[in-house]
């Protein structure tokens, strides 16, 4: 008797202890490149209709702007001269990829979106 109830809070415990690491790490995962890029490339492809090459190529270049945002602005104080060149840097990449991929319509309504 003694054995089977050792067993069953064993068990307990480890349950409990996987709940807990999975949501600390669900709540980790929401600061992270992919999971916001992949936020807002599904947010554009409802409203602009994008296919899926043009779906990933966006993809990819929101990824690439989150990592830099979050190497080189993200914390630091936005009235710094080199911070201000960064920032400008990496979203004249992001209009850069966007103009690349999206047709002049799709573009349109993507900057209207961004300002």
């Amino acid at each position: 008797m003694k054995n089977i109830l050792t067993v069953i809070a064993f068990a307990t415990t480890m349950l409990l202890g996987i709940q807990t690491a999975s949501a600390q790490s669900l709540s980790q995962d929401k600061g992270r490149p992919e999971v916001i890029a992949k936020a807002e490339t599904a947010k554009l492809t409802e409203t602009l209709n994008l296919n899926g090459d043009q779906g990933r190529t966006i993809f990819r270049a929101l990824v690439a702007k989150e990592v830099g945002y979050q190497k080189n602005v993200d914390g630091k104080d936005s009235k710094d001269a080199s911070v201000a060149a960064e920032k400008k840097k990496l979203d004249d990449q992001l209009k850069e990829a966007m103009k690349k991929t999206l047709t002049a319509d799709q573009y349109a309504k993507w900057l209207k979106m961004n300002n």
